[in-house]
């Protein structure tokens, strides 16, 4: 009830109006990604039997003839789809386990990794959000694998989304791994719900950047990270 009144109280909206807004404009209302406390009580199998069954549903609804041979194992292969693959970074166990190594060589200047394909999925209507994420960092003593980096990436982009939260859990995730303060993160996606619905617009992408450490206070070292990203291969 409480967040009712507020979205009153600030937008002079109706309730329902005021959720509607808040997808259209592709806001986020949460740094984390908002988890029910019991979201991980049911198992895979039950989840997948439980979507399957809901769209089902859905696909019922819409008028589909779900005894149609083309048609009649969708809401399985979706359940499985939503749980295995596209929203599979909503569980903690599937978190890369991101090994550290010694940074023997002494290399003390910046690694970038740059050009790392993702497919998210938007949290306001579940349509796809695709693009690049730029990653660099500064070693503190130690450096990561760079596959694991790939799959930092994926793992955060594997959930309903929002742009600007996707790249600061990139960021914040390998801080907190790394042990360093020096990290950057630039994000360039397109948006289907901007592209195949609403507006419509179909050339337009969306830029986010992380900037923590030397890369927050340093220009230099911002502008040689954008240096990196324009370098062809």
């Amino acid at each position: 009830m409480k967040q009712k009144e507020t979205l009153l109280n600030t937008t002079g909206m109706t309730y329902s109006e005021a959720i509607d807004e808040i997808g259209d404009s592709h806001v986020g209302t949460s740094h984390e990604t908002p988890l029910r406390e019991d979201a991980f009580e049911m198992d895979d199998e039950l989840k997948i039997e439980l979507i399957e069954k809901h769209f089902r549903e859905i696909m019922y609804v819409l008028g589909l003839d779900l005894t149609d041979d083309s048609l009649k194992g969708t809401p399985k292969r979706v359940a499985k789809m939503f749980i295995n693959e596209v929203f599979s970074g909503l569980d903690p166990k599937n978190k890369p386990d991101a090994k550290l190594f010694d940074n023997k060589y002494k290399y003390n200047e910046m690694l970038v990794e740059k050009d790392i394909t993702f497919f998210s999925h938007c949290e306001h209507h579940f349509v796809p959000i695709y693009g690049k994420a730029h990653v660099a960092y500064i070693s503190n003593g130690s450096v990561i694998g760079l596959s694991k980096i790939n799959r930092i990436v994926q793992y955060f982009a594997k959930r309903p989304q929002v742009q600007e939260r996707l790249t600061m859990q990139i960021g914040n995730e390998l801080k907190e791994i790394l042990g360093t303060e020096d990290v950057a993160v630039i994000i360039d996606a397109n948006h289907m719900c901007v592209s195949s619905r609403g507006v419509g617009d179909v050339n337009s992408s969306t830029v986010t950047s992380f900037y923590s450490g030397k890369f927050e206070k340093d220009e230099q070292s911002r502008n040689e990270f954008m240096k990196y990203l324009t370098l062809k291969k």
